[in-house]
């Protein structure tokens, strides 16, 4: 291919830019080219530790995954993790650098673009083409000084721009229109060709307004692409999955939705496992009737250990352990099953101190030096229903900024290498671990599943749920065919050779 680069931005937030990225990424792997995302910058807390020890954004691991190839951290050079309503955790080339308030970001920018240049440049070498994702709009025009990820990452690509409209939302001729009308007259001339997301209904209907549209603002629609229930990793919060049931069967999972909730990726694996249903608990209330309850990362772990108090669902947790409930924490949700949190350096919160759930026989010190590294597990625990899978092992990875000291009244169920990475109390009916993924190919949560049944006298599931890897093959092919169908493949390939 001539062209090196095609670049998908949306009229906002959540349009499907991620989605239409790796739907792109798939059909180009399976018509023979070589291919790779890349995002200059994105602001999510659902992350991924690549195999050099080095953090990025989820949603372009996801797409690397749909290209067919092993994520990297040049795919997503500039990672913000929001620790509050207004400041976030930098992180560049994978590290993190510290926190900054937006105004502090907003000036601090500039100095990102050339690296930002190279490291594109590096990634675009290596393959036939870069598919970029633009974040937000590129119609913000009170940030377009400042801009690293749309029109200037376009500019610095020499990339030509597909942009994308949710007509779900509804407004999406004045919303697409709008956002050309306000780019200037060189970003307008990058703007090859418009795509119509997330559509129910006869597309016949909507013909006449895509006509009209055309002539508006002078670039062709290249397709209307139809609502598709996707079940890919999400890249942030903003997310149906908090407000939806997934799954069905007889086994009610909870996972507590934090404020700051983090990497709630390590739990889309659970639905797989047959006659499970998962649901994630906002308040009280939604704890009811819970056969299994996740507390899950945290970017702010002492600040959601208190949202839960203030909220009344501290008390039911612990209940439902006391009980002989089964509860799963989560890096961030396994510090707070501890007896103490402490954060004395301020890494996390001002707070320097707070009582845990008292569930753990632990103490949680916060550190500045946040760990980020792959990592395989394996299950030693010799005691109680444990032992039954001892053995087992686990891969995934490790985001944290604590350091745990055990009392005598915990055992160690997960090691990595030579440490613990996960504690459980003498019943095993409350378990903690650092590690992320450790759910994805299946087999670990089978075998907890197993045992919850057991002890509920509901008969063992002799179903064999999909992995995380063979259930993503399978979203990937899928959506590259419902995408294919709708929209101008040959277009979009002209485009991005830059014949148009």
């Amino acid at each position: 291919m001539r062209g090196k680069s095609l670049m998908i931005q949306g009229t906002g937030s959540s349009v499907g830019k991620s989605v239409l990225c790796a739907a792109i990424l798939r059909m180009m792997k399976q018509d023979g080219l070589s291919v790779a995302p890349f995002k200059a910058q994105n602001m999510a807390l659902n992350s991924f530790v690549t195999s050099e020890g080095l953090e990025m954004g989820r949603a372009q691991v996801t797409q690397a995954q749909a290209a067919g190839i092993e994520p990297s951290v040049r795919m997503n050079p500039v990672l913000l993790k929001p620790t509050s309503d207004r400041r976030s955790q930098v992180v560049v080339n994978g590290k993190a650098i510290g926190n900054m308030t937006a105004m502090e970001y907003h000036q601090y920018k500039p100095k990102l673009r050339q690296m930002i240049k190279n490291t594109y440049n590096d990634l675009e070498a290596t393959v036939d083409l870069v598919v970029i994702e633009g974040a937000g709009s590129p119609a913000e025009i009170n940030l377009r000084e400042g801009d690293i990820v749309n029109m200037s990452m376009a500019e610095s690509a020499d990339a030509p721009v597909i942009l994308v409209g949710d007509i779900n939302l509804g407004g999406v001729f004045a919303s697409l229109l709008g956002t050309v009308m306000l780019l200037t007259e060189e970003e307008r001339a990058r703007v090859k060709g418009v795509v119509i997301n997330k559509f129910r209904g006869d597309v016949k209907i909507l013909e006449p307004g895509l006509r009209m549209l055309e002539d508006l603002i002078h670039v062709p629609v290249l397709g209307v692409i139809p609502w598709m229930d996707v079940e890919l990793e999400d890249e942030d919060s903003v997310t149906e999955r908090f407000h939806r049931m997934a799954g069905t069967g007889d086994l009610d999972v909870v996972v507590v939705r934090l404020g700051h909730i983090s990497n709630f990726t390590d739990f889309q694996a659970l639905s797989l496992q047959p006659n499970v249903r998962v649901r994630y608990a906002q308040n009280a209330s939604d704890l009811q009737n819970a056969d299994i309850i996740i507390l899950p990362g945290s970017k702010n772990t002492i600040e959601d250990l208190m949202d839960l108090r203030n909220r009344g669902m501290d008390a039911l947790i612990v209940r439902h352990a006391r009980a002989g409930g089964m509860v799963i924490g989560i890096c961030g949700g396994y510090q707070m099953l501890g007896m103490t949190l402490h954060d004395p350096e301020h890494v996390e919160s001002r707070i320097p101190e707070l009582t845990g759930l008292g569930l753990l026989d632990m103490e949680v010190t916060f550190l500045p030096e946040k760990q980020t590294t792959q990592s395989s597990g394996t299950v030693i625990s010799s005691e109680g229903w444990l032992s039954e899978i001892k053995g087992i092992t686990v891969d995934g990875y490790e985001i944290h900024a604590g350091e745990n000291t055990f009392g005598a009244s915990v055992m160690p169920w997960l090691q990595i290498g030579d440490h613990v990475d996960g504690v459980c109390n003498v019943q095993g009916n409350v378990l903690g671990s650092y590690m992320h993924g450790l759910f994805d190919d299946g087999q670990l949560f089978a075998q907890i599943v197993q045992h919850v049944r057991s002890t509920k006298g509901l008969a063992p599931e002799t179903a064999q749920a999909l992995t995380m890897d063979e259930f993503r093959e399978r979203e990937f092919d899928r959506i590259a065919d419902i995408v294919r169908a709708s929209v101008d493949m040959e277009q979009i390939y002209r485009i991005a050779r830059g014949e148009v």
